[in-house]
């Protein structure tokens, strides 16, 4: 498998489903590979995070047009790092700030776990 971050997807199509992905779920990662095959340490750490506090969540993998991905994102939320992690529409943030939020005991709480 080649990794193609340059991927065939339209930008407009891209922003289409990050709009409904954020639109459509509660919790909604988006990340570097998917659930079960992590492509980066950042994304395998928000998925750890999120998944000890809720089952049901949604994830992106921004892989297939990377590029595409984070202009839409930085859109919703400034940041063009990823993951992000957005809750109820709002951004939340990336491995980082959920890591931090878990260190206060504000994880669950957060994402609606409580």
């Amino acid at each position: 498998m080649t990794f193609q971050p340059e991927g065939d997807m339209d930008p407009d199509a891209v922003r289409e489903r990050v709009d409904e992905a954020i639109a459509d779920n509660d919790v909604v990662l988006f990340m570097k590979g998917n659930r079960l095959m992590p492509q980066c340490g950042y994304s395998q750490r928000a998925i750890e995070l999120i998944s000890a506090h809720i089952e049901e969540f949604e994830t992106v993998d921004v892989l297939p047009a990377l590029p595409a991905y984070r202009e839409a994102l930085a859109d919703h939320s400034g940041w063009e790092t990823i993951p992000q992690t957005f809750v109820d529409g709002e951004f939340v943030g990336g491995s980082d700030v959920l890591a931090e939020l878990e260190e206060r005991g504000e994880l669950a709480a957060e994402l609606g776990a409580e």
